[in-house]
């Protein structure tokens, strides 16, 4: 039988959620310590704190089951990626991209370019992680081949991804976003359009000015040349291995589920590793697991086209399933929902509510390691603020798309932040810097507000 738990109070809550960010931060940047030993024990600062509550093992224990049972998607899509990439290897859907990006795209306007990729593909799928796990690879791919630093091509690729994520109207978080803020889905993406639109375009022109002055410093021509005929020898480059990714785009754009275009994507990528491939069936069955099988002639080709497998998502997925159960704690026995209550009574300006907004939204992701669940908690607990200072809702499902959305690839434990580090191969503290609009999204909207720009009154 459960024991009654009671809520938190306020100084609780804080101790309890400046505990775990302590010892998240004091593990990762001083003792340098395994993020899955840091989510172990910030589990037990939250299973104790929330004994101290009156909660029981098993009241605890459920609490965290919710926690990963409202990301289980998430859970399936981490899989799903490690499938699709081994899958592009093994059909030659990679090499094909890489090869015709090596071949046609100039250094100068790589990461421009690759921006705009993002941000369209993204647009038209509504996916982020679809987006990172396919284009991101190539674009990878291409940049490390041309000698651009890593970090900085994964910032591109997560800016784009994520900005065209946002504001598709086929996007999930956007229509998360909507719903629980009760405001039009259409009206939220016009009002995100006021924020996230300048800091594009100026995210778009710092990546060209960098592009421009980077490309006198790229590998030499002849390099890449060797790079597309060790491809070229290696896989048959064909516009038919670009299949696989016109089933994702095709079944995207008709609002198929995330986890069926994906499952689509990689069978037919599969039966084009064995008919155009000609590769064995076996041998494509163990890549899906274990990671691209192919050798070529060049070693850094091999380096590039040995990736992917469901093995290789099992870091991220691990730290996921930890990280979530810690949000299942949180959220049930409300510590976060006290913390927002209490800051809520003390915010007295309409634009210190927004900045309000986008920060909490920010440490709810890196306690319950998920946008979902910060979205669908910060809808319920900021309508009334909102209501009361006159400001439209779609400021607020703005605020919390900024604030949530954007900031969990910013950080290591968040379902995000370790996806895109697995799949891109690049450390979130890396690339973290470089995901401009990321970072500086939330920042300018902050900074609109105070200014009094684009806060949207009810009745306008």
């Amino acid at each position: 039988m459960a024991v009654h738990s009671r809520q938190p109070g306020f100084l609780h809550a804080l101790l309890t959620f400046g505990l775990i960010v302590i010892t998240i931060g004091t593990g990762l940047f001083i003792l340098q310590t395994s993020l899955h030993s840091l989510m172990l024990l910030c589990l037990l600062i939250a299973g104790v704190s929330a004994r101290r509550l009156g909660a029981d093992y098993h009241t605890i224990k459920s609490a965290m089951n919710d926690g990963i049972h409202s990301a289980l998607s998430a859970i399936y899509i981490f899989i799903l990626i490690g499938v699709i990439i081994a899958a592009f290897i093994e059909s030659g859907t990679l090499a094909t991209l890489l090869y015709y990006g090596i071949r046609l795209i100039e250094p100068a306007i790589f990461l421009p370019a690759g921006l705009l990729f993002c941000t369209i593909m993204s647009l038209a799928t509504g996916t982020s992680w679809g987006t990172v796990g396919t284009a991101g690879v190539v674009l990878m791919s291409i940049g490390e081949s041309m000698g651009f630093p890593v970090a900085v091509v994964a910032g591109m690729i997560i800016s784009g991804a994520s900005f065209g994520d946002k504001m598709s109207p086929v996007s999930d978080t956007t229509n998360l976003s909507a719903m629980t803020s009760r405001t039009d889905l259409y009206a939220h993406i016009k009002s995100m359009s006021y924020t996230s639109g300048p800091v594009y375009l100026i995210v778009l022109a710092l990546f060209t000015f960098y592009g421009l002055n980077y490309s006198e410093s790229v590998l030499p021509a002849e390099h890449l040349d060797s790079l597309s005929d060790g491809l070229r020898s290696t896989f048959n480059i064909s516009l038919w291995a670009l299949l696989p990714l016109l089933a994702m785009l095709i079944l995207s754009t008709r609002r198929v589920s995330a986890e069926l275009a994906m499952a689509g994507s990689a069978i037919v990528a599969v039966l084009l590793a064995l008919v155009l491939q000609g590769q064995e069936f076996g041998v494509v069955l163990n890549s899906l697991f274990y990671g691209g099988s192919v050798r070529s002639e060049v070693a850094e080709l091999d380096s590039l086209l040995g990736r992917g497998g469901i093995s290789s998502m099992m870091w991220t997925l691990s730290l996921s399933l930890m990280a979530l159960a810690l949000g299942g704690i949180l959220d049930r026995f409300g510590f976060l929902r006290v913390l927002i209550v209490g800051i809520l009574s003390r915010v007295k300006r309409a634009a210190t509510l927004v900045a309000t907004t986008i920060i909490t939204s920010l440490f709810g992701n890196m306690g319950m390691g998920e946008a979902y669940m910060t979205i669908i908690l910060g809808g319920q607990l900021f309508g009334d603020a909102y209501d009361e200072k006159g400001l439209d809702r779609c400021v607020m499902s703005r605020s919390l798309e900024e604030g949530a959305t954007l900031t969990t690839a910013l950080i290591p434990w968040t379902t995000g932040g370790a996806f895109f580090a697995s799949t891109l191969g690049v450390s979130v503290l890396e690339y973290a810097p470089w995901a401009l609009l990321n970072w500086m999204n939330p920042l300018f909207s902050i900074a609109l507000a105070y200014s009094g720009f684009a806060l949207f009154r009810t009745g306008r």
